[in-house]
Order: structure tokens, then sequence, then C-alpha cells
């Protein structure tokens, strides 16, 4: 399973694509984390607090599991902290109303892209910001998908937003 450690190393392995190849090696627990995170987006995007509750605990899970081991010391260290604020913000989703949810979710949301900083992903991601949540202050999610669908304002303001950038 570590055949690859030789290549964990390179500082800037994550922008170019010779560190997308160990991806199966370390990255699957962070492929977890991500995959909860968009399904959490979805349900507060879908206006659904029973659902987002029920996956912030899960996405609480996976943070908690994830393993950092085959990382470099700097980098664990970074992303320990990364994943116990993360820890914290998904445990009050699963249990806050629909607009603490959404407050929690934007700490959440760059923890998150901090993480994927590190560990890369296999995956197309598209960072999008809605300037207009939280009186202007704007907020950023992660997204599977270009169009945009707010996860902030929900059927309110579906559309409200636009790509900040590509990350993969």
């Amino acid at each position: 399973m570590h055949q690859e450690d030789t290549n964990h190393d390179d500082n800037d392995g994550h922008h170019d694509g010779a560190g997308m190849d160990t991806a199966m090696n370390g990255h699957g627990n962070a492929q977890a984390i991500l995959n909860d995170y968009f399904n959490l987006k979805n349900a507060l995007v879908g206006d659904d607090n029973g659902k987002a509750k029920g996956l912030g605990a899960a996405l609480a899970t996976s943070l908690g599991n994830f393993d950092a081991s085959h990382y470099t010391d700097a980098q664990q260290s970074e992303l320990k902290d990364i994943v116990e604020d993360a820890v914290e913000h998904a445990e009050h989703i699963s249990e806050s109303d629909m607009a603490h949810q959404r407050e929690h979710f934007k700490i959440l949301s760059k923890d998150v892209t901090d993480m994927v900083a590190i560990t890369g992903t296999e995956m197309k991601i598209y960072e999008q910001f809605c300037p207009m949540y939280k009186n202007n202050e704007g907020g950023a999610w992660l997204s599977m998908n270009e169009e945009i669908r707010n996860p902030y304002f929900g059927d309110k303001m579906l559309k409200c937003g636009k790509v900040q950038r590509e990350i993969n």
C-alpha cells in the first residue's frame, strides 16, 4: 500500500500532475471528506436542515478518521489544525438551525479548501463565491459542478455567485 511513499515529500507535488498518481495511497480519506462535504453543501442548497444535521455529523466522523501519516511533518501539523477546526464546525452543523449551519459552513469551506491545497484531489473542483452572504461580507464554497447552486441562500438566491477558480 505504501509503495509510492518516496513521492509524498515533493514540496510542490500537489501543484503539478506528478503528485496526482499517489492519490490512491493518501487521498482516499480526503476523498471521503470531500464526498461528505459536497453532500452537506447540497443539503444546504436544498434548504434541508434535518439532512444537513445528519451530514454534518457524517462529515465530523470522516474528518475524525482522516489519516495524515503519509504527509510531511509540516503538512501533518497543518492538517491536524485544519481537521480539528473543521470537526468543530461540522459538529455545530449537526445540531444547529439553518442560519447557524450556513455560518459554520462558511468556515468549514475554508478548512476543506485548505485541506485540499495539501492533499490534492483527483477531481476537478470549482471554488465559488457569493458576494452577498453575511451583509455583503461574502462566502465561498467548493462544488463539483461549474453551475452555481448557492448553499448560503438556497431557494432564495439559488444562482447568486460566481466561479472564483478551478482546483485541479
